[in-house]
């Protein structure tokens, strides 16, 4: 079974081929168009995602050794996302899939960032815990069985790597902010600054990023003022210290309050190295496993599309109804897929 996946739910061109669950290619063409503006630009995505669409296809086809007419599935994302964006991908997937007859699937973004656990480790299946961590997500989901999840956490304001971002902004670091403050908290001290821990003593599983970001903002304002003597780099680590912990004791609480052995963590801020190292030891001495996605698949991408579309051919779904349009704002949840 070869499928064909397509994401352009934001700012990346995704396009990804998957054999029975083995990605055979995973092009993706970022726009480095938005750094100017310290993020996304919605109109200029979706230009840019018009632009390139073709040639990314081509490139995966190439980069799998198929040819258009060998693909079984075409899946694209259908939300949630940029509007724009969603459009150019889910069009032009719905036209292959007309043109060549192929058996259409539209895809949760979220679900392909929880499916894309299966390239790292194929044998998954449910009851875990997922966590997803991105720039438009902080999301905690519980799954029972394949193809259905319940909700039982998210952020109260701003997502993580939404914080991320404007962090590093407003310590000049660029864009994206999650690796230039990974980066520049490697040389810092990240007790250095004393940051609240979000939510302290709440009984549920939310997350909340707005009041650590404006901490954040007052300390740089104190420091470019001259009234407090700190580093970038001590800022940085102490910043990106209390996000993880944040992220890691929700995450690990929620597991032990619903008897979850395994949590699959996704998303762009999947990607940040003591987020993997912290959750991962804690989580083993609960005798709980934290599994990640292969660190190309953390960002969005087209192969994540086609894994989650890939699964649901095994269960022999019907094709999906090309009358259907996108969804910016898609809730993931078992009655609407």
């Amino acid at each position: 079974m070869l499928v064909l996946g397509i994401d352009t739910s934001c700012d990346d061109t995704g396009v990804g081929i998957v054999r029975d669950g083995t990605i055979l290619a995973n092009v993706i063409a970022s726009q480095s168009l938005h750094r100017a503006f310290g993020g996304v630009m919605p109109e200029l995505a979706s230009r840019a995602h018009l632009e390139s669409i073709d040639q990314v296809v081509g490139l995966a086809l190439s980069d799998a050794n198929v040819q258009l007419g060998d693909i079984d599935v075409i899946a694209a994302t259908r939300g949630p996302g940029l509007a724009g964006s969603l459009l150019i991908g889910f069009l032009y997937a719905k036209g292959l899939a007309f043109g060549l007859q192929k058996t259409f699937y539209a895809m949760h973004h979220l679900e392909g960032h929880i499916q894309s656990a299966l390239a790292s480790e194929p044998s998954l299946e449910p009851p875990f815990l997922a966590l997803i961590a991105s720039g438009g997500h902080t999301h905690l989901f519980d799954c029972q069985v394949v193809g259905q999840y319940t909700l039982i956490g998210a952020t109260r304001d701003d997502a993580a790597g939404e914080a991320f971002d404007k962090v590093a902004r407003l310590l000049e670091l660029g864009f994206p902010g999650g690796p230039a403050i990974s980066q520049a908290a490697k040389s810092g001290n990240d007790q250095a600054y004393p940051f609240t821990m979000p939510l302290i003593g709440q009984k549920g599983f939310d997350f909340s990023y707005s009041g650590i970001k404006n901490a954040a903002r007052l300390a740089v304002e104190a420091r470019n003022k001259g009234t407090l003597e700190i580093s970038v780099s001590d800022l940085a680590a102490s910043f990106e210290r209390v996000m993880v912990e944040s992220l890691v004791k929700t995450t690990l609480r929620a597991a032990k309050a619903h008897s979850r052995t395994t949590i699959v963590v996704a998303g762009g801020v999947a990607a940040n190295q003591r987020l993997r190292q912290t959750l991962i030891n804690q989580a083993s001495k609960l005798k709980t496993r934290a599994v990640f996605p292969p660190a190309q698949l953390n960002t969005d991408n087209g192969a994540m599309i086609a894994l989650a579309a890939w699964l649901r051919s095994t269960r022999a779904e019907p094709s999906d109804s090309l009358d259907l349009g996108v969804i910016p704002y898609w809730a993931l949840d078992s009655s609407q897929l």
